[in-house]
């Protein structure tokens, strides 16, 4: 999918919570990693080359998400609008729901049902992070 194509998300509001930011930016973040041509190609040709970061070790790329998540949390302790719990529990958890919906969410749809598209997929992660972050 090229770049003008691109499902857009509006831009979080400057006066919204952490919290809503944090849960625009996660849910946006999977949206645009899953239509990246380079990730599709990845998985359609290549798709052993995932399986180490997602069965035995974290990657690069993955450590510096768990790092904004963790600094997202903490600005979400500080102002109230995130749930208090042990911060680098609370971010590899997020991630670990985020990059199931990122890596799976082609097996879960169903291009014929309306409750079973991308679409609806994206906006109950978007709940279950809304829900699962609420203090």
């Amino acid at each position: 999918m090229d770049r003008g194509r691109r499902e857009r998300h509006p831009p979080a509001r400057p006066d919204a919570t952490t919290r809503a930011r944090l849960v625009d930016g996660l849910a946006g973040g999977v949206a645009a990693f899953r239509a990246h041509p380079l990730f599709h190609k990845i998985v359609d040709v290549d798709p052993e080359l995932l399986l180490p970061y997602l069965l035995d070790r974290r990657g690069a790329s993955q450590d510096a998400l768990l790092g904004l998540i963790t600094g997202a949390l903490a600005e979400g302790h500080a102002d109230g609008s995130v749930r208090r719990l042990h911060p680098d529990l609370q971010a590899r958890s997020l991630l670990l729901v985020v990059q199931s919906f990122a890596m799976s969410l082609r097996t879960m749809t169903e291009p014929d049902d309306p409750g079973l598209t991308d679409a609806a997929f994206l906006e109950e992660l978007r709940t279950l992070l809304e829900r699962t972050l609420s203090p």
